[in-house]
């Protein structure tokens, strides 16, 4: 299960960073950076995983013009990332611009490919706020499941979805399509901002392949403790 549990480093402070990174070394196979963790570490923090037998997960949501996702998406590829996202709803030519940039990075630097997501809704909206901020006639379910087979059909490896969605992203994109799910919340920790949420257990129960978790670990008291929990309520699953 160590390679089905994402920590994310929501931190731009280098010194936690490295502390975290160095408790968790042994137990924690992937970390997550987003814009706080890659303003304090940039691209030395791909060789540095590297070193230490880790997996990055870029999550900086790409979403702009094909040309300049594509641009980044193979920048990230070239440097060294394992997983990377972007905005599904940056639509099918952004998405497969992006796709065809890390294959030529991948090919070039003989390096393996990452793992491409597409970002569907996220986990802090519910259904009544996306019915208010975006008047979609399809529901909220709907939307991430059609965002979904976009993604696939632009050659992204898989989505980043609630658990709450897992099922239908199932039955519409098929088994081997990889569901990254954050939204995880242990029924010790506290829910905080996320809306559409589960448990570590009842998302891997569900199918995800991935589970990404920052607060409940990296405001833990003891996050080593608390991602060895993790890891046994995703084992008892």
């Amino acid at each position: 299960m160590r390679d089905r549990l994402i920590v994310a480093l929501d931190t731009d402070d280098g010194e936690e960073i490295d502390w975290l990174s160095g408790t968790l070394m042994d137990t924690v196979r992937w970390f997550k950076m987003g814009f706080q963790a890659f303003s304090a570490l940039g691209m030395e923090a791909f060789p540095w995983f590297e070193q230490n037998g880790h997996k990055a997960f870029v999550d900086l949501k790409f979403h702009d013009i094909p040309n300049t996702v594509a641009r980044d998406v193979g920048m990230m590829t070239k440097h060294g990332a394992h997983m990377i996202n972007m905005h599904a709803s940056g639509g099918s030519e952004m998405m497969q611009a992006a796709r065809k940039s890390a294959e030529n990075a991948t090919a070039k630097n003989s390096i393996p490919m990452p793992i491409l997501l597409g970002v569907t809704v996220l986990t802090s909206i519910d259904e009544t706020g996306f019915q208010r901020n975006f008047g979609s006639e399809r529901g909220l379910t709907k939307q991430v499941v059609y965002l979904a087979q976009l993604a696939q059909e632009a050659g992204l490896s898989g989505v980043v979805a609630s658990p709450l969605e897992i099922e239908p992203i199932r039955k519409a994109c098929g088994d081997d399509f990889v569901i990254v799910t954050p939204g995880i919340r242990p029924k010790w920790a506290s829910q905080g901002d996320q809306r559409r949420i589960t448990t570590p257990a009842e998302a891997i129960q569900r199918g995800a392949d991935y589970i990404v978790v920052g607060r409940p670990i990296i405001e833990a008291e003891d996050p080593l403790a608390a991602a060895k929990t993790i890891l046994e309520e995703m084992k008892g699953a």
